[in-house]
C-alpha cells in the first residue's frame, strides 16, 4: 500500500474493514481478499449480478446500487445481493396471445398491488421508474412500457423494496419480449437475416471458423471490413 493511500473504514456482513478510498465496492471487497465466485458478472454496470444494498453513517436511508460502480465511502454497512428471489413464470411469446392485458394479470397478479409508492424508483441503478412501467403495462401501451424499461438490468433491486411485493424486472421482461416479437414492425434486413440463419446458411462457415487456428483467427479479424462512426467502410 502507498503510504499516502487513506483507508477508511467500511462493514461488510458485520465485519469493519479498512480500504482505500476511491475504490469500487466491487474492487474493495477484492482488495480485502475475497475471491468473487458469482455476482460478478460483466463488472461494467451492465448486467446487474452485482446488485448491493447499504447504509451510510449519519443517513437513515436504505442505499442501492451496483457493486462494480458504487464508490465506497467512510462508514459505509454493506451486503451484496447477487440473485434476489423471484417466481418462476414460464410463458411462450407467440401469436396465441389475443389479449395480452389479460396474460399479463394472470402471469403477475400481484402487479395490481401497485400502489404507486415510488420505492422501486429509488432502489434502481439506472434511474429508471419502474412504477411508470408497469402503469404503462397494465393501461396496455406496449411500446411506451417497452421504451420505460428498456435499460432495465435485471438486478432486482427494484422488487427488494417494492410495498406489494411486485417483480417490476420480470414485468418488464415479458413487456419488451411481447412487444418485440408481435407488435414492433420489424426491419426487412432483420427478417432477411433471420430466415439465413434458419436455413443453416452459416453453418460451414461457423464449423470452418470452430477448427481455424488462433494465428489466423487474429489475421482475419485484423482484415475485417467494419464500418466507421464518419459512415464510411473501412
Amino acid at each position: 500500500m502507498n503510504v499516502e493511500e487513506k483507508l477508511i473504514p467500511i462493514y461488510y456482513l458485520g465485519q469493519r474493514y479498512d480500504v482505500p478510498a476511491g475504490l469500487t465496492i466491487m474492487t474493495a471487497l477484492e482488495w480485502l481478499g475475497y475471491v468473487y465466485t458469482h455476482g460478478c458478472g460483466c463488472r461494467g454496470g451492465a448486467c446487474g449480478a452485482c446488485s448491493t444494498m447499504y447504509r451510510v453513517g449519519g443517513d437513515y436511508k436504505l442505499h442501492a446500487g451496483l457493486a462494480c460502480q458504487t464508490m465506497v465511502v467512510p462508514g459505509m454497512t454493506l451486503v451484496q445481493i447477487p440473485y434476489y428471489p423471484r417466481p418462476v413464470t414460464k410463458y411462450s411469446i407467440d401469436e396465441k396471445i389475443t389479449d395480452p392485458s389479460q396474460v399479463l394479470l394472470r402471469l403477475f397478479p400481484a402487479i395490481q398491488k401497485c400502489v404507486g409508492c415510488g420505492a422501486c424508483a429509488r432502489a434502481c441503478p439506472q434511474n429508471l421508474r419502474p412504477i411508470d412501467y408497469v402503469a404503462a403495462a397494465l393501461r396496455g401501451q406496449w411500446q411506451a412500457a417497452a421504451d420505460l424499461s428498456f435499460d432495465c438490468l435485471m438486478c432486482g433491486l427494484c422488487a427488494a423494496r417494492c410495498t406489494g411485493e411486485l417483480v417490476p424486472h420480470s414485468i418488464a421482461m415479458f413487456v419488451r419480449r411481447y412487444y418485440a416479437k408481435l407488435v414492433r414492425i420489424k426491419p426487412q434486413y432483420l427478417v432477411d437475416r433471420s430466415n439465413e440463419i434458419k436455413s443453416g446458411k452459416f453453418v460451414p462457415g461457423v464449423k470452418q471458423l470452430a477448427t481455424t487456428s488462433l494465428e489466423e483467427l487474429r489475421r482475419l479479424y485484423d482484415a475485417r471490413s467494419f464500418e466507421n462512426v464518419d459512415g464510411n467502410k473501412h
